[in-house]
């Protein structure tokens, strides 16, 4: 298949020949390790260096023999979608000893190691950098004793280190998300959401236990996922006197018509006198006070267990392959780094330099200093706080602010997952910044037709987990309908709206700014949330929808692939959804570990499908007995999902058979992904104090007037940080014919699909992470946060 131009090649700059390079996971498991395992194993292989298993993390370094094995290609197949870590993992006592490190080196130096890939939390880091530290001691140790001789302690004097954060609790300072994360809330969510469903029918409450004995980040995002009335996390404890506080509001849920309440409580959750507060002591509490049918569930190991996600397959794969740059980069000088997500880029941070910051983190608790707790984990997280806290806890009608002000809140274009979310929070927040806030149902088409209505707090609640578009939805653009369109407005005294859709939302609001030279009623404040599974809106590079159709496509292929076991050789033929934008078929293929994606931004022909089947027949014969093929649904119309289904029937007769599958709309069903939730939230509760903000800036004499071109914006991630863009500036990097932007941040990942399914191509390495410094406030610390 054709390549995209690459500034460079890794045979030309970053050769591995001559290295040796072990990949071992540590301490605590978590799901995507496995990924990311495979990723540094055939990465490794890719650049021509030998690559090594070390199994029973560092008790396997140290006990040596069968522990230390060199990996194939082949012995990292069909293991992207197993949860855990198939190559082991133990807590070693006797790797804290000298003699324990002594043995390691030993082990190591005899199989010419000298480059470590560590998988695990911060004590497994922790420990592989004074490993580092000890080493050329260690040799020389190793010499006196007649182990090795001196010439092996020259070749072998520098031991380099990488490390990559495996954790569920996400507790690491440095990184917006560690691997597992992504995959733990989301067994949180698929617990919290057949819970709500028995609590419903019963009118009872539930105390949930869940992960993380100095991280409330679980917790606290789980809490804002599914709309907890009330969550417990260790970094900052609830005010004295917050028991009768919560039963307050617990029995004011009650007496608004809601059936159920929902109380997380993190393991580690603690008073401000750091007495723990336990999920009975919770129970027996609500009982007392209350006398709610109160039960106790506690989710325990069932958080570590299952399928990683689609986002912690791609973050496990993008990391492995990082992290086999950054060994090769790597100088005697280079101290020991850890590779990181700041926002939706690979970056580089000092190992150490993050390790001291997450113990700084459990001082200042130690210490009562609950507010630095907080900042210290960074600017995600002390953001999802303020979030909660917002649409969690109602002020009083007396303490809300008047502004007098009307926002409609509309969805425009296909349905996605994480709609709803973001309607509940932009709702939510508006309120809460003293607007009157209208729901506009069927979008533009009910906007003229004045299907509008005041929207109440009250009537959002439960909407987060739930699928689709509550408001409806449809594709109308606004432009023949402009005149009643406006005379709604003035109806209804509109002085803002939130507009939450993908590529015709865009669309729409060009219509709207054009419009103003019309109708002042347009000549106000107006802002849009991109939500799309195609995930083709210019300005952004992720849309809300995305990740839960991912997470299908994934699944599904999960599912497929597992079908054929015991079988022949199969190869099976995918159609995705998308439009024109080959995102879902290139990520899906990335995170399902498919053989090759055709979509229509990277031509084909019949030459690049005749080599595409060649190479699946060659690895057929040797070695894998499955092969997945995605075709993005737009990607050429005369090279169809039936031709390619038929082309690799005929050409893989005698060596493999096909099936073929059309996906369809269940990839824009289902209930929302724990990302989409938050993305959804998170963002919309930004855009509604953008608005606040725009509102106050531009009333005057009486009423609102906004004509500028920064009064009409899309608020999209990019790379590390959420901005704001006026639409008329997005124009000149959209494909309207297509409807795509022309540039696509994820093509770049194109390459790592096709060198992980052993393809010789070339690999842009411009954009790799460079060493950075931790700063305060900086990289967990993103705005973009990964938008979790």
């Amino acid at each position: 298949m054709a390549q995209p131009d690459c500034k460079k090649i890794f045979f030309e700059n970053l050769s591995g020949a001559g290295k040796a390079i072990a990949v071992l996971t540590s301490g605590g498991d978590a799901q995507g390790m496995n990924a990311a395992v495979r990723a540094v194993v055939r990465m490794g292989i890719y650049v021509g260096a030998k690559v090594y298993f070390i199994r029973e993390g560092y008790q396997g370094m140290v006990d040596g023999g069968d522990n230390i094995k060199e990996a194939s290609w082949e012995s990292v197949s069909s293991m992207l979608q197993v949860g855990g870590t198939v190559i082991g993992s133990a807590r070693c006592k006797e790797f804290r000893t000298h003699e324990g490190r002594l043995k390691a080196a030993h082990n190591l130096v005899q199989r010419g190691i000298t480059n470590l890939c560590v998988i695990g939390g911060d004590g497994s880091l922790t420990g592989a950098n004074l490993f580092r530290e000890e080493w050329s001691g260690l040799l020389g140790e190793l010499v006196e004793q007649g182990l090795i001789d001196s010439d092996a302690s020259q070749k072998y004097s520098a031991l380099h280190i990488v490390g990559m954060v495996g954790s569920i609790d996400n507790d690491f300072c440095g990184t917006d998300m560690t691997i597992g994360t992504d995959s733990a809330l989301h067994r949180i969510i698929e617990v919290v959401d057949a819970i709500m469903t028995t609590a419903q029918s019963h009118q009872r409450t539930f105390v949930l236990e869940v992960m993380g004995r100095h991280c409330g980040y679980l917790a606290l995002v789980s809490a804002l996922a599914c709309g907890a009335d009330w969550v417990l996390i260790p970094e900052m404890p609830p005010e004295d006197g917050w028991e009768k506080k919560m039963c307050q509001k617990l029995s004011a849920n009650r007496a608004g018509m809601k059936r159920l309440n929902i109380i997380i409580v993190a393991e580690g959750a603690i008073d401000r006198n750091n007495k723990p507060i336990t999920t009975d002591y919770v129970k027996n509490l609500v009982v007392k006070c209350l006398g709610f049918d109160t039960r106790v569930t506690i989710l325990g190991h069932v958080q570590r267990g299952g399928t990683p996600s689609a986002f912690d397959r791609i973050l496990a794969s993008r990391m492995g392959v990082e992290a086999v740059l950054a060994l090769l980069e790597t100088t005697a000088n280079t101290p020991a780094c850890v590779v990181s997500l700041c926002g939706n880029q690979s970056v580089r941070l000092p190992l150490m330099e993050c390790v001291q910051m997450t113990q700084e983190v459990q001082k200042a608790m130690d210490e009562k200093k609950f507010e630095d707790a907080v900042k210290l984990r960074g600017r995600s997280f002390e953001n999802n706080l303020k979030t909660y806290k917002l649409l969690a806890h109602r002020k009083p009608e007396s303490e809300l602010p008047s502004s007098n002000f009307n926002v409609a809140v509309l969805n425009v274009g296909a349905p996605a997952a994480g709609m709803n979310a973001a309607v509940r929070s932009a709702v939510r927040v508006g309120i809460s910044e003293g607007h009157k806030m209208f729901a506009v149902n069927d979008g533009f088409e009910g906007f003229y037709k004045g299907q509008i209505k005041e929207i109440k707090w009250a009537d959002v609640g439960g909407w987060t987990g739930q699928g689709g578009s509550l408001l409806g939805t449809k594709r109308t653009l606004p432009a023949k309908h402009v005149d009643k369109i406006a005379e709604q407005m003035r109806k209804h005294n509109i002085n803002a709206l939130l507009i939450i859709g993908g590529f015709e939302a865009v669309e729409c609001l060009l219509q709207l700014y054009d419009a103003r030279a019309t109708y002042e009623e347009f000549c106000i404040p107006m802002c849009m949330l991109p939500a799309t599974i195609s995930n083709n809106v210019p300005g952004t590079d992720l849309s809300i929808g995305a990740d839960t159709a991912l997470n299908a496509i994934v699944e599904t292929c999960d599912r497929i692939k597992q079908s054929a076991s015991g079988t022949k050789r199969r190869v099976f033929i995918i159609e995705t959804m998308g439009g024109y934008c080959g995102y879902l078929a290139s990520v899906g293929g990335l995170a399902a570990g498919a053989d090759a994606a055709y979509i229509y931004e990277e031509p084909f022909d019949i030459r690049d499908l005749q080599a595409n089947v060649e190479h699946l027949t060659e690895k057929m014969k040797t070695s894998i007995q499955r092969g997945l093929v995605l075709r993005n649904e737009n990607s050429n119309e005369n090279y169809t999902t039936d031709f390619i289904y038929q082309l690799y029937t005929e050409e893989g007769k005698g060596v493999f058979d096909c099936r073929k599958n059309v996906l369809g709309h269940m990839q824009q069903g289902g209930a929302p992904s724990p990302f989409d939730r938050n993305f959804g939230t998170k963002i919309s509760a930004k855009a509604m104090q953008w608005i606040s903000k725009k509102l106050v800036e531009t009333f005057r004499q009486g009423r609102v007037f906004a004509n500028t071109e920064d009064s009409c914006c899309l608020l999209g991630m990019r790379r590390r940080a959420l901005v704001f863009q006026p639409v008329v500036q997005l124009k000149e990097e959209t494909d309207f014919v297509h409807r795509i932007p022309q540039e696509q941040w994820w093509l770049k990942l194109r390459p790592l699909m096709k060198i992980l399914a052993k393809y010789k191509t070339s690999y842009d390495v411009s954009d790799s992470g460079q060493l950075e410094h931790v700063v305060r406030n900086r990289s967990k610390e993103s705005d973009a946060s990964a938008a979790m």
